[in-house]
């Protein structure tokens, strides 16, 4: 299981331990005799039954990922783990005062200190050394001069006002017991100075090739089946795997080919590979989905400069067929930023717009293994958590006959606590924490997924965990 510890503000997530639970083993048929290795671009998350038993790791090599041979009876497996470096998250991005730490600090701050912090913490930030120097200090000028606070960061405030003490107290109850437990560690003088992993970006190619199959001859959806079944070869042809939905019904992971690079798919899993413009192939697959978790890539400043990945507005993402998608009162989550206007217009216009009454807030919050927030609490520009918004689908099952199926109410306020992977806009897995408030063995879908989940449908352009070959060798 995914859940550490479950307290009444929320959870306490291992998602490295999930992930390296989630069953990716290669029969021996697929298995690649030479070992392999996983690059980060995606991960295997979100599923509802795990292994209880811990998986193996490794720092040997420069690979993600770690093959170790295993038998049971006849039948050989070879099976891939993360590697943990990429939740070695052992400091604060930024430190904060020690007055604001959460084992030090008073979760009663007013809006005025708040201000003061947040006016005093950007020369903090901007400090360089060496040769930087000039340009940090010139920044500073820059950023003192900046003493108005426009409305929409006045709005951010006053928000951030009215859950600051849900989240640190909530967040210093998992961690007092995630220390105790031994899952957290006190922090040290070594891993005070030890260096935070800083993988960088890695393309997987996936939305390349989403973006050159608009180039492909265009088909009759009746040419191509609703669903494409992964069966023991290796290789399936990039028009099926970019048609239709593509599914792995077996018990081990698979492996399929794209573009000469070889792709994981995890148990039980479904999806299809595409971008926004060409989403009718999942609705060719006729599913209706109990619960649906949505990522959506916001627009925002951050993305713009970065040109990291692109960006849809809010009309693209009111156009979503989730009516089409969504199975009678369909649990409905969406991640969303920090920013108030995207906040307000999931909750005012979004769900209205899909039928979806909004039920509660969640938040993420993202700290070290020591159990200190990534950022400041009360950093300005950016805050140690996210939010998610849950609703339900409406005109359907009635309150009454859902207490009768011994379904819990949403609760207002709870807290997801978890180290975050390294890596870009990887979220921790919700199924474990979902799971009390839906019906077992539900149809889960996942969309902009950038991962596959054992178990769940998964839409995006960037699904499927690449792997690459000779890097690291399998265990005996």
């Amino acid at each position: 299981m995914s859940v550490v510890h479950r307290l009444r503000a929320g959870w306490l997530v291992d998602h490295l331990s999930f992930i390296n639970q989630c069953g990716y083993e290669i029969c021996d048929s697929l298995a690649n005799p030479g070992g392999v290795t996983l690059r980060p671009s995606v991960t295997s998350s979100e599923y509802h039954a795990t292994s209880a038993v811990p998986a193996t790791s490794s720092r040997d090599g420069p690979g993600l990922g770690v093959a170790v041979g295993e038998t049971e009876g006849k039948t050989a497996k070879t099976r891939y783990v993360f590697r943990e470096e990429f939740f070695d998250i052992s400091k604060p991005h930024i430190a904060a005062a020690p007055e604001q730490q959460l084992l030090q600090g008073d979760p009663e701050v007013s809006l005025t200190e708040i201000k003061a912090s947040s006016s005093a913490e950007e020369p903090r930030e901007g400090t360089k050394s060496g040769g930087e120097d000039s340009v940090a200090g010139a920044r500073k000028q820059k950023r003192k001069r900046k003493c108005v606070f426009n409305q929409g960061e006045l709005d951010a405030l006053e928000y951030h006002t009215k859950i600051r003490k849900i989240i640190w107290e909530g967040t210093l109850h998992l961690v007092q017991e995630g220390l105790k437990s031994g899952f957290l560690h006190h922090a040290t003088t070594e891993l005070s100075c030890g260096k935070n992993v800083a993988p960088g970006h890695v393309d997987c190619g996936l939305a390349e090739l989403c973006e050159m199959a608009k180039q492909f001859p265009a088909v009759n959806d009746s040419y191509y089946p609703a669903v494409h079944v992964l069966d023991d070869e290796n290789s399936s042809p990039e028009q099926d795997l970019l048609s239709c939905v593509t599914e792995n019904n077996s018990n081990c992971a698979k492996i399929v080919v794209l573009m000469g690079q070889k792709y994981l798919v995890p148990p039980k899993s479904s999806f299809l590979l595409s971008d926004i413009s060409r989403l009718q192939p999942l609705l060719n697959y006729k599913k209706k989905y109990n619960v649906i978790v949505i990522d959506p890539p916001w627009e925002n400043k951050s993305v713009k400069r970065s040109n990291r990945y692109s960006h849809l507005s809010s009309w693209q993402i009111k156009q979503i067929p989730v009516a089409a998608l969504a199975a009678p009162d369909c649990l409905i989550v969406t991640w969303v930023t920090n920013r108030q206007k995207h906040l307000r217009f999931v909750k005012d216009e979004l769900y209205p717009h899909w039928s979806v009454k909004t039920l509660a807030e969640w938040h993420w919050v993202k700290i070290t293994r020591s159990g200190e927030f990534v950022l400041p609490l009360d950093s300005f520009h950016k805050k140690p958590y996210e939010v998610l918004i849950l609703g339900r689908v409406q005109g359907s099952i009635k309150e009454a006959q859902r207490k009768s199926e011994d379904l819990l109410p949403i609760p207002e306020h709870k807290l997801i606590v978890s180290i975050p992977c390294g890596l870009h806009s990887h979220k921790p897995p919700l199924a474990a924490v979902l799971a009390e408030f839906v019906k077992p063995d539900v149809e889960c879908l996942e969309l902009f997924a950038r991962n596959l989940q054992p178990g769940w449908t998964s839409w995006g352009n960037e699904v499927g965990v690449p792997i690459h070959d000779g890097l690291i060798a399998a265990k005996d």
